[in-house]
């Protein structure tokens, strides 16, 4: 038999980051939308209000000079882990996500936490975005909602081929903040396995939101992603996003460029401005 589907399956992956963003060493800005629709912050101030204050982030972000953004649910915890996410809440992302890639030029990502991979695929193929972020693709660890979790890339995949939507290229979080691992899984053997699953782009983060990974975690990440783009995502600011891009291919941040570096606040055009000005610096120099 014939072995040309195996080289149709290694050309749905994308090889550099530039196919996305045409630029080297991209900034994916958040876009982190209010509590949604059935979520215990939302206080009924329907979609008119999500859809403006998400607009209002792209703006800045977008005036600020980042290469992309990634459209989530950032505000509806306590959440709900993979397929539970709830119908009320994922339309509702939806909805939002597709008021963003109307208004804007920037490939555009969603996620949906805690690893709602088919839910964030579908949210992907419904609002016309070029990329997905997966919590967990393969592996199993146990969210800080107290849910054991396992990777998801059999569901997303499959979907993926059969929606005809491989041109959604899926970026996948390896030792995710928030959770910790299954044991034995370490690192390295969390990006062997989440590559072989087909991952286009590997993320590492810290513990927390906002806070930043060990550079040495980078550094080893790329090691072993070998050919395979790696973004920080997490805990990026001005004072450390140059000695990440010594190793990783990009980065994605929120926290940092929020009025007063606050999560809660909206994004701060000049906050937006200033970091990249140190990413230009960063990537004259490697």
């Amino acid at each position: 038999m014939a072995v040309g589907w195996k080289k149709k399956l290694d050309e749905v992956r994308m090889k550099s980051l530039q196919e996305i963003f045409e630029v080297d060493k991209p900034v994916i800005g958040m876009v982190h939308l209010p509590p949604l629709p059935g979520s215990p912050g939302y206080d009924y101030y329907g979609m008119d209000a999500i859809i403006e204050n998400a607009l209002a982030d792209v703006k800045a972000l977008e005036e600020g000079g980042v290469n992309g953004l990634i459209v989530e649910n950032m505000w509806d915890h306590p959440y709900y882990v993979g397929e539970n996410v709830p119908p009320e809440e994922m339309t509702a992302q939806a909805v939002a996500a597709r008021e963003v890639t109307e208004a804007t030029n920037l490939p555009t990502g969603i996620n949906v936490i805690h690893n709602g991979g088919k839910v964030t695929l579908a949210i992907a193929v419904a609002s016309g975005a070029s990329f997905v972020r997966i919590c967990l693709l393969a592996g199993a660890r146990v969210w800080d909602t107290g849910e054991f979790d396992r990777g998801c890339a059999a569901e997303v995949l499959r979907l993926r081929k059969n929606l005809g939507a491989n041109h959604i290229k899926i970026f996948v979080d390896v030792d995710k903040k928030h959770s910790v691992p299954f044991p034995g899984i370490d690192l390295v053997t969390h990006i062997q396995w989440t590559r072989r699953y087909l991952a286009d782009a590997i993320i590492v983060t810290g513990k927390l939101t906002g806070i930043a990974p060990e550079l040495e975690k980078v550094r080893r990440a790329k090691e072993v992603a070998e050919d395979t783009p790696v973004l920080v995502g997490s805990g990026a600011e001005i004072t450390n996003v140059g000695k990440f891009l010594e190793y990783a291919d990009g980065v994605i941040v929120g926290t940092s460029l929020k009025n007063d570096g606050i999560i809660e606040n909206p994004v701060d055009v000049d906050r937006v401005k200033k970091f990249m000005l140190a990413v230009k610096e960063a990537r004259k120099k490697h």
